[in-house]
């Protein structure tokens, strides 16, 4: 069993369950005590507690993402160092990986894909603004969340731009969406996030990625080399204008893409309004792109192709005129304005089915001047005297046509479309330059306009999310924002709308958005439980009617027996608010653990590792010695001396004995020799501790001797001898 499951962290995450593995951590489900929520843990893998070189990368992911306040990258709540564990607390993100979403769906349509890619754009457009690269977009790394919504997750090796680093040899990201310059290990800028995303939406558009191989060497080498084919012929549902996009991002040299996610998201925008635009990138300076307004050439081969589309199909197809483009390779061919080709073999079946065209045209045009020779030479007689010509109505106004004489119109529906106003006719039955019998009916398809639209159910929408989705709109909304209390919606939170979900929308409407300020905050004091059972004491905070949010934390006491509550968070008569977190601590009984190996121990490193065995009362004292400075130089307990592997209480206070340097005292020494010399001179001898320190006669008459420049400390032992002719005498003083 993972070793971090059941514990908790700083007093305050409990670890629940794995949620993955990666190359330097392992990500868990925790629940964090202190705000009665759920988070994700990324804690450091013990194989690199040691190496201070991956610890210098982790703790450089946390402070780049710490950096970051974006709705579509995952946020940063908190960071940890300690002797026990490097961690960081995120957000939990209640979705799938896009790389499973797309395993899930296959291909995605272009709508879809562009959907995702506005959103990884405005997340790398943010980072970029902070100085912050990726440097390993890949859909493995973008969560898809159940709204729609992406977030850019693991900055794992993010660095900042300013300090100039540069890829190593260490197989950062994955080989299947780096750029050239960091297949090559080259300098990498934001470019390089750019390069990956254009990766990211080639995969999406085409079901797989632009290179791959063997083995890593070889798909970093393809990316170096460039020349992917075009993802229209992998799928030829992808609008010109978007591959282009893709293409211009995924361009080989790092000066000829996007030179920032802004760039990329205006040509984004372009085409989301417009999705038959055609960029021309050949045009300097960028900024200056021109912008080709036709209708998509490649259509959906599963949705009908209406008469007004054929038209316009044919007529695109016969103004359409070559023009350069630049490969991702950057080699410059000669290509079809709306789309390009990406082999000559393709170009020779090209031209093989042009020939063949031609040569049917030909045919038909034969045949119709035979019927029409035979029709004016046979003197107008027969049913085709009274044929007429259908005209093209498609895109005039219904209300204004003319009365035709030969013929009637009438509406056969009406649709939606973004395309054509209210009441222009956008497709007719029979189709322009048939030939009717006069009299007959042409019926016409009639547009209604845009379809309206409707209100959303923003329910549980976080207000910014709810306030952006309306904006989306493009209705020009007047958006009222009232706040009130709401026990079952989180604070900050949509609670209902006005209107309702459903209901039509039109330009300029007041949308009034209900926000949740929370439960509603009563007052109460903190009752004293700790004389009460758990379950006893769990009755009494529920009688308070605040939605108490109750917390156990079992906790080793030397003198309070296990399952008796100790203390409670707050403490009894503090004040009590609506959904406070109540924290419980009860008695697991006394903990005894051995005292571990600190004699000799800086004191910095000896307080971490008696905290970290759980001794957490220390009282920290110093002593004079020789030993190194603030060292450890004695422990003990209730004043007797513990020595490592002695079994103590983790809740005993513990003195902490550190090494101080010894102070030198210089002094003059006083001592009294009494009546020794009263009658005759006398040779005084004078020791301390052993040493004599003192030799002299002295006349008759002397009472008392000084000594000179004593050093030392405390009471030190001086011992006399007074010899004479006459007397012999030992005194044994103190100074």
């Amino acid at each position: 069993m993972d070793k971090y499951i059941g514990r908790l962290l700083d007093n305050r995450y409990e670890i629940l369950e794995v949620l993955g593995t990666g190359g330097m951590a392992v990500v868990y489900k925790a629940r964090c005590h202190r705000l009665n929520r759920f988070v994700a843990i990324k804690i450091l893998k013990d194989d690199y507690l040691e190496d201070e070189e991956f610890r210098r990368r982790f703790h450089s992911e946390s402070q780049a993402v710490a950096m970051l306040s974006h709705p579509n990258i995952v946020s940063v709540y908190d960071v940890s160092t300690s002797i026990m564990a490097d961690y960081i607390v995120m957000e939990l993100i209640d979705g799938i990986t896009l790389k499973q979403y797309m395993e899930k769906k296959g291909v995605l349509n272009w709508k879809e894909t562009l959907h995702f890619a506005i959103q990884i754009a405005k997340a790398l457009e943010h980072a970029h603004s902070r100085g912050i690269v990726h440097r390993d977009i890949k859909p493995h790394n973008i969560m898809v969340l159940k709204n729609g919504s992406v977030k850019v997750t693991d900055f794992g090796i993010a660095r900042m731009m300013s300090k100039g680093n540069t890829l190593t040899k260490e197989a950062l990201g994955s080989v299947h969406y780096i750029s050239p310059e960091q297949a090559k290990g080259g300098r990498v800028d934001n470019r390089s996030d750019i390069y990956s995303l254009g990766v990211v939406m080639y995969e999406m558009m085409s079901g797989r990625p632009p290179y791959d191989g063997e083995s890593p060497v070889s798909v970093a080498i393809q990316h170096i080399n460039g020349g992917a084919v075009m993802p229209s012929t992998l799928n030829p549902n992808i609008p010109g204008g978007l591959e282009q996009i893709i293409m211009h991002a995924m361009a080989r040299e790092p000066a000829e893409r996007y030179n920032t996610a802004t760039q990329m998201l205006a040509d984004m925008d372009e085409f989301r309004k417009n999705p038959g635009i055609l960029f021309d990138y050949n045009t300097p300076p960028l900024d200056e792109v021109i912008r080709i307004n036709k209708p998509p050439l490649v259509l959906n081969p599963e949705q009908p192709v209406s008469t007004a589309q054929k038209i316009e199909r044919k007529s695109t197809e016969v103004s359409d005129t070559p023009r350069k483009r630049t490969s991702s390779s950057g080699r410059s061919t000669e290509q079809p304005a709306a789309r390009r080709r990406s082999s000559q073999k393709e170009e020779e079946s090209g031209s093989n089915v042009a020939t063949i065209a031609i040569i049917a045209c030909s045919a038909v045009m034969v045949i119709a001047i035979v019927i029409f020779l035979v029709v004016l030479f046979s003197g107008g007689t027969g049913p085709s005297a009274n044929m007429v010509d259908v005209p093209l109505l498609i895109g005039e106004e219904y209300a204004s046509l003319p009365k035709y004489p030969d013929f009637s119109v009438k509406i056969e529906k009406e649709i939606y479309d973004d395309q054509y106003p209210a009441g222009q006719i956008i497709d007719q039955k029979p189709s322009v330059n048939e030939k009717i019998e006069a009299g007959k009916t042409i019926y016409v398809t009639l547009s209604k306009g845009p379809a309206p639209k409707k209100m959303q159910n923003l329910a549980n929408w976080e207000l910014s999310q709810a306030e952006r989705a309306l904006n989306n709109l493009r209705l020009n909304l007047v958006i009222n924002v009232e706040e009130e209390y709401n026990d079952s919606v989180q604070n900050g939170y949509i609670i209902r709308t006005a209107p309702m979900a459903e209901t039509e929308l039109v330009s300029g409407q007041e949308v009034t958005l209900y926000v949740s300020l929370g439960s509603e905050i009563t007052n109460s004091f903190m009752p004293d439980v700790t004389t009460e059972s758990v379950d006893g004491a769990k009755l009494i905070l529920d009688r308070q009617t605040l939605n108490l949010q109750i917390v156990e934390e079992y906790i080793y006491h030397a003198s309070i027996p296990a399952g008796q509550i100790i203390s409670t968070a707050p403490a009894a008569g503090e004040s009590l608010t609506t959904g406070q977190t109540v924290t419980i601590y009860i008695s697991k009984g006394p903990n005894k653990v051995a005292i571990p190996p600190v004699l000799n121990m800086l004191k910095s490193e000896a307080v971490d590792y008696l905290n970290y065995r759980g001794f957490k009362n220390l009282d920290i004292q110093t002593k004079e010695s020789t030993n190194a400075k603030d060292t450890v130089i004695e422990l003990r307990v209730n004043g007797k001396v513990v020595n490592s592997g002695d079994l103590v209480d983790t809740s005993a206070t513990i003195t902490v004995v550190i090494a101080t340097p010894p102070t030198t005292v210089t002094k003059d020494v006083v001592i009294s020799i009494g009546d020794a010399a009263q009658t005759d001179e006398c040779l005084v001898v004078v020791t301390r501790d052993g040493v004599e320190v003192f030799r002299e006669t002295v006349p008759m008459g002397t009472t008392s001797i000084t000594i000179k420049n004593q050093t030392g400390t405390g009471t030190v032992l001086y011992v006399v001898d007074c010899e004479g002719p006459d007397s012999e005498q030992h005194l044994e003083v103190f100074s």
